[in-house]
């Protein structure tokens, strides 16, 4: 299994460009709710959702590669479930549009980022990138409080600078 700093800078190998970057603080907790609301309907069994379940994997793959992440990670993904579970409670209109929604928006702003990254998703060339993706802004926004700033430097140092809007390396 890869560590934490294997996968944050493989992914971060692929988001390089600032703007891409701030892409991604918007694009991925679109996608993460998406993904929430539309697993969030069905129970398998009462009280569990095949969103509960995914989020409950997830988290416990993130505890595997570093512990304040994934402390952070369940926050975060645990606000998602539950906006997820609150959309996925209403109409079944409001279920599909609000999933099918977030999830189409969510992906282009992504794209977008990626179009002026020039680069492909990460995900294209690994699918476990889907999973690193949100760990990835919120170790960036870990990173900007000063936390985990040895994680953060090897990153950098694997991954290379960010390059500032309309720069190229």
């Amino acid at each position: 299994m890869k560590t934490v700093t294997e996968q944050l800078s493989t992914y971060a190998a692929y988001h390089r460009d600032r703007r891409n970057i701030v892409s991604h603080f918007f694009g991925i907790p679109l996608i993460v709710v998406a993904v929430a609301t539309l697993l969030g309907r069905t129970e398998l069994l009462p009280g569990l959702t095949p969103a509960t379940l995914v989020t409950a994997l997830c988290i416990a793959y993130y505890f595997m590669l570093e512990h304040t992440l994934a402390l952070a990670m369940a926050v975060f993904m645990g606000v998602a479930l539950w906006l997820g579970h609150w959309l996925a409670s209403g109409s079944q209109a409001l279920w599909l549009t609000s999933g099918v929604g977030l999830f189409v928006t969510g992906w282009a702003i992504q794209f977008v980022g990626h179009f002026w990254e020039g680069r492909k998703p990460a995900f294209v060339d690994d699918l476990m990138q889907l999973a690193i993706g949100p760990l990835f802004i919120v170790a960036e926004w870990l990173f900007a409080l000063g936390l985990l700033p040895a994680l953060a430097a090897e990153i950098e140092r694997r991954a290379g600078p960010v390059r500032g809007a309309g720069t190229h390396a």
